[in-house]
């Protein structure tokens, strides 16, 4: 960590008072699903976006490993905001690891100053591997965007937008390199749908975004080599681990919770209350453990990519090694934690009886939205990498992507 870099205290006594002003309304806001706009301008008013832009640029340059602590506590709070910053947090860990630095001032810049960058990468159908029909043209009036994208996670609350495309005209596009584009959210041919109806991450503003024919500054264009190791599948999982772990912090909090005043006990129960009962002081200690293990992990592997990104503070580039051994790291916390953390959501109604269902104590939300995070990498395919590493020496796939396979 430099030296002008903030203390945990300070970064501590910055955002958490913004957490528990976050905490005392998720669970209504998840029942009702009511979009968390509120919450993000306070995170954004209070400079937690720009906690990894560095101070020479107006952020409070804060280190991978206390972004990733600060990402726990928020998911504890509420697990929805995490997610919703995640791509925000990607662009800027892509401008270190992946964009030409001389590019990077205006965009951090714009950052330290509050604004939110959103995702609009994953298009639906049955495309070929890799194959994008978001399009960005060079016509003669200048460059265009059209194409249409879902899962556009956090796109709702965002200033700006992150579009990946295929890129026509000239210069083009190297074959290893990927284009994406930056959109103003509210530019002239851009559209927003809140239409993301999955039964977990409710409030990650997710959904469909539309591009028609919007216009763009060569500045806005971007591309990175898909070639060699990355930090950034690291950086995109690890965020997921860390809401992950967030998610087992406020269900050991939500079990505590409700066990302490209750008074009802079955009549086979060991104890007067139920806060004195072992089995159910037994099953809130397992939680408790899971929540300990998965902050473990999560930490784990953001002191190996704290490593790399001194190193690249220091040389000007990231070393192979320590990315190779993130990638690994943190498939293997993925592969830990996932299970154990959708067991706690489930063995969470085991402190109680059927009043721990009831809708209005919203409970059930940490499973879904654990569920839900961990439907985006399935846990077999790290699973299977893993052993073949093991086993014959296989490094990691620094880039992957969806689609269907020729026949």
């Amino acid at each position: 960590m430099s030296h002008d870099a903030p203390t945990d205290e300070s970064l501590a006594g910055r955002f958490r008072p913004i957490f528990a002003r976050i905490a005392e309304g998720a669970a209504e806001r998840d029942l009702k699903r009511e979009l968390a706009h509120e919450p993000i301008r306070w995170l954004a008013e209070a400079g937690f976006g720009a906690v990894r832009v560095p101070r020479a640029f107006g952020g409070l340059g804060g280190s991978v490993e206390q972004h990733y602590d600060l990402l726990i506590e928020l998911a504890e709070a509420d697990s929805n905001l995490p997610q919703a910053l995640r791509s925000h947090f990607g662009f800027i860990e892509r401008l270190y690891a992946e964009v030409d630095p001389a590019r990077h001032e205006p965009w951090l810049r714009r950052i330290a100053q509050g604004a939110i960058f959103g995702n609009a990468t994953t298009e639906r159908g049955d495309h070929a591997i890799g194959q994008l029909d978001t399009v960005v043209r060079q016509h003669a009036e200048g460059w265009h965007l059209n194409g249409e994208k879902f899962y556009s996670t956090g796109s709702l609350y965002a200033d700006w937008i992150q579009v990946t495309a295929r890129r026509e005209g000239h210069p083009p596009t190297p074959q290893d390199h990927q284009t994406f584009v930056v959109v103003p959210a509210t530019a002239a041919g851009v559209t927003r749908v809140d239409d993301w109806t999955g039964f977990g991450q409710r409030l990650s503003a997710s959904g469909t975004t539309r591009f028609d024919n919007v216009a763009l500054e060569e500045d806005q264009i971007f591309s990175y080599r898909r070639t060699g190791p990355t930090p950034m599948t690291a950086v995109f999982q690890l965020t997921h681990l860390a809401t992950l772990a967030g998610i087992a912090r406020a269900i050991v909090r939500d079990a505590a919770a409700f066990v302490r005043p209750r008074k009802r006990v079955f009549s086979h129960g060991a104890g007067q209350v139920p806060a004195e009962d072992p089995l159910v002081q037994q099953i809130v200690g397992q939680l408790s453990a899971t929540a300990f293990t998965a902050t473990a992990s999560v930490r784990a592997v953001a002191r190996t990519l704290g490593a790399a990104d001194r190193a690249r503070q220091r040389d000007g580039q990231l070393p192979a090694d320590l990315l190779t051994q993130a990638e690994l790291e943190t498939a293997q916390a993925q592969v830990g934690v996932v299970d154990a953390v959708l067991q706690a959501g489930t063995r969470l109604f085991d402190v109680g009886g059927a009043s721990a269902l009831l809708e209005a104590r919203g409970l059930d939300r940490h499973w879904r939205n654990a569920r839900t995070l961990a439907s985006h990498n399935p846990t077999p395919y790290k699973a299977r990498l893993l052993g073949d590493h093991a086993i014959n020496g296989t490094g990691p796939a620094f880039y992957w992507t969806v689609g269907t396979r020729a026949a």
